[in-house]
């Protein structure tokens, strides 16, 4: 059964709430008088509160009061924050997760272990409460008349503020009912007086009816009888359903000082960006149509429509963009229990967190980055001591940073441990038949080996590694993306890998290069320059895999060679220079073909092991085009060019 768009809402909102709950509770930890850390944990587990108290989520309510009461408790000063405390608060945030987690399941209501668990979490927080007076309260409330109107039921409230304490009594009253002619049936005439017994104060109750405040008359009498002075009441007649939804029009929008924000499926948007690819590969065929009719009106048509649609791809593309930084702040979490676990201290240090990617990227990058992190602290970070012995600070750090580079996204997990190890890689690898005695391998080639499946140099089995799983699935997944990945590390200062994305699986600018009748495209980003060669260069150059360019050694990677294209190369030959993480390699191709808007196709699990090809697409003919995968192909023309040791030598000759 599809779920109700207002339940979608507040599970979405409360997930964000936790999570930026456990941020303030993180920040707390290491700077306990933090005002502003312990509001925002307040303020998350308030509005969480009476978010479930409106869709009446009962066993949320209980179990955040019970929060909320502590955190009271914290900020009046009765109860002073510890090591202790920030744990109980983190597992108590954990429960609210699996409470929220079970309405969307086929079975909202938590089974009985969960239960159990939160009433063990209660029985803590409430260790913490001083014994509280419950006392006994007056409230008087006449709702306004625009209340139903405005999507408030009057019951609700009066509902959830029973979850607060008891209600000794509610008598009903219709004191503004007017005559049975006059009456409307879309207005609201109720009121009520009510006898509230519990621990709360003047501001816990004023909060109850938060919603509505501005659209009815609140009286509050305190315990005492005393005649304490209660804020005016509000003019109702300047109540109208715009202030109202000002302050909240339902769980699912907010509004800020900076703007409205919507909330969107993000089914609909890859609705969007799917349609926009059928009409590129639409407007390509109709462009190609008019240069056949040779009308230059309509050719020039064409051209205007499809910079229209080039503008609106843009504009959805960066729909779908999204800061990497909330994924990264899921790992403050992570390094402070692993940490703890291991008995290591451990700083994160982010950078890079505002850097943008497509949220469906995102998504899938969380899993390697997790295994990269633990990996980071299990096998490079050393304990207190042994950083000690070495010269150290007693603490280590992990980095996470991210950056744009040439059309992709790169993503860094670096630390100050101690290195990689790489005798110790080499004999395990061949111990596993990973690679041949004696073989001589540069220092890349043998942190590669790491991400060999089964691969483990960990000489125990723990909780967190030394299974001979992480670092291929790692890699796996990158490559999956269109990715890659790189180890770099250095003995005693700490081992840094490199993730490369692109910024969208969706659609890309291409090149179009043509290898005898094949088609291929090259992304756009990555494209340096093009030369096409003479027929002396294309004689000086036969038989080498490189080309002096600009007195430099350019390694060279002939397609027709690569991919085993039948046929003699054409009479023109040309060379695309791409770039990727900072190294260059020149494509040999037949022909050049232009720009070309290109909406990626996966390929088909037959072909999803192909070196070389990350994609496919469809060309305005209606032909398939395969679309390079730039970062493998530069590696192959590094690694021809890297076994010929004379290629300087007969650069100079």
């Amino acid at each position: 059964m599809e779920m109700q768009p207002g339940l979608q809402a507040f599970i979405a909102e409360s997930r964000e709430l936790l999570d930026a709950m456990e941020d303030a509770l993180l920040r707390l930890e290491n700077a306990p008088g933090d005002a502003e850390a312990l509001n925002a944990v307040f303020r998350a587990a308030h509005t969480i509160k009476g978010s479930a108290g409106v869709f009446e989520f009962d066993d949320i309510v209980a179990f955040t009061h019970s929060i909320e009461s502590v955190l009271v408790e914290v900020r009046a000063g009765d109860v002073h924050v510890d090591a202790t405390l920030i744990a109980l608060l983190l597992s108590c945030g954990d429960h609210c997760s699996a409470l929220v987690a079970c309405l969307s399941s086929s079975d909202p209501q938590p089974d009985d272990a969960l239960r159990g668990e939160g009433d063990t979490l209660i029985a803590q927080l409430e260790a913490y409460l001083k014994p509280a007076t419950r006392d006994l309260w007056h409230l008087s409330i006449q709702f306004g008349k625009d209340v139903l109107r405005n999507g408030m039921d009057p019951l609700s409230f009066i509902r959830y503020l029973g979850t607060l304490g008891e209600l000794d009594s509610v008598a009903t009253r219709f004191d503004s009912m007017p005559d049975a002619r006059s009456m409307d049936p879309e207005s609201c005439y109720v009121g009520a007086e009510i006898d509230f017994r519990g621990a709360v104060d003047r501001e816990a109750l004023e909060k109850v009816f938060e919603f509505v405040r501005d659209d009815c008359r609140l009286e509050i009498t305190p315990p005492s009888g005393a005649a304490e002075a209660s804020p005016a009441p509000r003019d109702e007649a300047k109540a109208t359903p715009s202030t109202v939804f000002e302050r909240r029009r339902n769980i699912g929008e907010r509004r800020t000082t900076d703007g409205n924000f919507v909330r969107v499926r993000a089914e609909k948007l890859d609705e969007l960006i799917t349609l926009i690819g059928e009409l590129v590969i639409a407007g390509a065929g109709t462009r190609l149509l008019a240069q056949r009719a040779g009308n230059s009106e309509l050719i020039e048509s064409t051209v205007s429509s499809e910079a229209l649609v080039e503008q609106i791809r843009d504009g959805a593309l960066k729909l779908r963009m999204v800061p990497i930084g909330e994924t990264f702040a899921r790992f403050n979490r992570v390094v402070r229990d692993l940490g703890q676990e291991l008995g290591k201290e451990v700083e994160l240090a982010v950078t890079g967190a505002d850097t943008e990617l497509d949220k469906s990227m995102i998504e899938k990058v969380s899993d390697p980055l997790m295994h990269l992190v633990r990996n980071a602290l299990d096998h490079g970070i050393e304990s207190p001591q042994a950083r000690r012995d070495k010269g150290k600070s007693a603490q280590g750090r992990l980095s996470l940073n991210a950056y744009h580079d040439s059309g992709n996204i790169v993503i860094e997990v670096a630390d100050d441990g101690a290195g990689l190890a790489r005798d110790k890689i080499l004999a395990r690898a061949i111990e596993r038949g990973l690679a041949e005695s004696g073989t001589e391998l540069d220092d890349a080639a043998i942190l590669q080996l790491v991400m060999e499946p089964g691969f483990s140099t960990a000489d125990t089995v723990t909780n967190v590694s030394g299974r001979g799983m992480g670092m291929d699935v790692v890699k796996r997944n990158i490559e999956a993306m269109r990715g890659s990945v790189t180890i770099d590390s250095a003995p005693g200062a700490g081992t840094t890998v490199v993730i490369r994305l692109p910024l969208t699986l969706a659609i890309i600018d291409g090149f179009l290069v043509g290898v005898g009748r094949s088609t291929y495209v090259v992304p756009l980003d990555m494209v340096v320059e093009c030369i096409e060669l003479s027929a002396a260069e294309r004689a000086a150059v036969r038989g080498r895999s490189f080309i002096n360019l600009r007195d430099k050694v350019l390694p060279l990677l002939r397609l027709r060679d690569a991919f085993e294209v039948a046929g003699e190369a054409g009479r023109r030959e040309n060379i695309v220079v791409v770039q990727c993480g900072g190294r260059q390699a020149g494509l040999v191709v037949d022909s050049l073909q232009g720009e070309f808007q290109t909406v990626i196709k996966p390929l088909g699990r037959i072909f999803e092991h192909l070196g070389g090809i990350s994609g496919s697409t469809i060309l305005g003919s209606g032909d398939v085009a395969l679309i390079l995968d730039v970062p493998v192909l530069v590696e192959r023309a590094i690694a021809i060019e890297s076994s010929r040791p004379r290629a300087t030598a007969e650069l100079n000759s």
